[in-house]
């Protein structure tokens, strides 16, 4: 099966964010990735919902939303009325879990868990079979363009081997410092969906990259 490619809006052009949206309406992509910072969680801050409903209102792809921020539980009916089709919730900000991958699914979306570096697949074996998604950060979220760190492939396979015993439907997909070169191991190790950010909007020609991603193997 090809990957799912999320291009990360956080590496776009903000001045032309409709140009750059209708670009990857045009290409392979397959969601468009969007990373929400509160400044707290991360040391960033990014897209409110006013972006977020004008991306929307361009984009013909899902919307693939990361919400880098504490206590997202308060803000999950908002975001999906902004347009999420998938979200994500890190384990490390959500003291009830489970709870809140239960309220992102009432409100209609696809509930996701997003994982840092540190911390072990372990955390997630009792509720892997609650997720649709699992978003392994392969560098310290907050800041696009940075070095990929190779534990990922390790985790990917750790994670993978939970899905399989439990029985989880959960996709898995890689966040940060993927490109060509990296791609190929990702797939392999079990990674279902790749984000690109910088990769993919510092590019030469980001439609072609997009695409060459999409046939990585």
């Amino acid at each position: 099966m090809r990957p799912i490619i999320a291009p990360s809006l956080l590496a776009s052009d903000f001045a032309n964010l409709q140009s750059e949206v209708e670009m990857l309406n045009n290409s392979q992509a397959d969601w468009l990735h969007i990373d929400i910072m509160d400044g707290r969680f991360v040391p960033n801050i990014s897209f409110g919902f006013p972006v977020m409903e004008a991306v929307k209102r361009f984009s013909k792809k899902p919307m693939d939303v990361h919400l880098m921020i504490v206590e997202p539980e308060k803000y999950i009916e908002q975001f999906r009325e902004a347009g999420a089709d998938y979200i994500s919730v890190h384990v490390e900000a959500c003291t009830h879990l489970h709870r809140t991958l239960q309220q992102i699914k009432a409100t209609g979306a696809k509930a996701g868990i997003a994982v840092n570096p540190h911390t072990s697949a372990r955390l997630l074996e009792d509720v892997i079979t609650d997720a649709d998604l699992v978003c392994i950060m392969s560098v310290n979220p907050g800041f696009g363009g940075q070095k990929f760190i190779d534990n990922t492939y390790r985790k990917i396979e750790g994670i993978k081997d939970l899905i399989i015993q439990r029985n989880s439907q959960a996709l898995i997909e890689v966040d940060g410092g993927v490109n060509l070169q990296n791609a190929p191991l990702l797939l392999e190790k079990g990674a279902d969906a790749l984000v690109a950010g910088s990769f993919v909007f510092s590019s030469a020609n980001p439609t072609q990259t997009i695409a060459n991603l999409k046939s990585a193997k």
